[in-house]
């Protein structure tokens, strides 16, 4: 089966945000949530399978070969990603939506991202299933989550940005196939690069900072994330906003526009006012 070219996939995609731009909100919002849920569970999947494991290159190795079934679900079950919809501001240059709608859309669909990772950190920090290795998960989790909240400023929006050119790459790779092994493996393997070089993402660690944050706070953890030396000074809500959620976002957005500017320039149907 023939693939889409990076001109046709240009081409679709702006075609597809003027249906985003103009879905009603609540639309947005549930397929958003749903979004967050999913990428969360990329978040829940790859922990559990590294958090045993002492070496660092082989965490990331382990968590980058499972993380990717995030993004892989949202793409085929059609939801709605924060960052994989900075690749609109191609609609918005050619005139399709204006800019209001786009700042609509990422508004409604950050909020929804929010809602459905931060519900599933906690249902995972308090029934249940950080009590895997006896605990071992819960302190893992509390330490991914701290060791997020304590990064600098610059450190975290830089590596939002290399992030986010990675996350928008799988999104264009993932349209250039018609068929669902296609889609796949095209989402897998820019995805897997972004996890294991440390990147940062703002939906995923709106999933991997509460549920550190819930971990410490159920009582059942306290003590074993005390004992393990976690900074657990850093795993509150402000801290999160302040120093992971805001700087990774404003990363995301520019990592994801420099994907779109470079598409939209290079690959769109030109047209006689070109």
């Amino acid at each position: 089966m023939p693939i889409f070219s990076p001109t046709e996939i240009t081409d679709n995609y702006m075609k597809a945000s003027v249906g985003k731009a103009e879905s009603p909100a609540w639309r947005l919002f549930i397929l958003a949530v749903a979004a967050g849920l999913l990428i969360g569970l990329g978040g829940v999947t790859s922990s559990t399978a590294a958090h045993a494991l002492d070496n660092a290159g082989m965490v990331r190795l382990v968590s980058g070969l499972i993380f990717p079934v995030g993004l892989m679900m949202v793409i085929l079950m059609g939801t709605e990603l924060f960052t994989g919809n900075a690749l609109m501001i191609t609609a918005a240059l050619d005139g399709r939506i204006t800019w209001g709608r786009l700042l609509r859309n990422w508004g409604i669909v950050f909020a929804g991202n929010l809602v459905g990772a931060v519900a599933l950190a906690a249902c995972m920090a308090f029934f249940g299933q950080l009590n895997i290795g006896g605990g071992d998960l819960a302190v893992y989790t509390a330490m991914v989550g701290a060791a997020k909240s304590s990064m600098p400023w610059m450190n975290a929006f830089v590596l939002g940005v290399f992030c986010n050119l990675m996350v928008c790459i799988a999104v264009y790779q993932a349209n250039t196939a018609q068929d669902t092994a296609g889609r796949i493996l095209g989402i897998f393997f820019p995805i897997m690069g972004f996890v294991l070089a440390g990147f940062e993402h703002c939906v995923a660690d709106m999933y991997y900072v509460p549920a550190g944050i819930f971990a410490y706070l159920n009582p059942a953890y306290t003590g074993m994330i005390d004992a393990a030396g976690v900074n657990t000074a850093v795993l509150t809500f402000g801290q999160f906003v302040t120093a992971n959620l805001i700087p990774v976002t404003l990363g995301n957005i520019v990592g994801g526009v420099l994907v779109g500017l470079t598409m939209y320039a290079c690959h769109r149907t030109k047209t006689k006012k070109d």
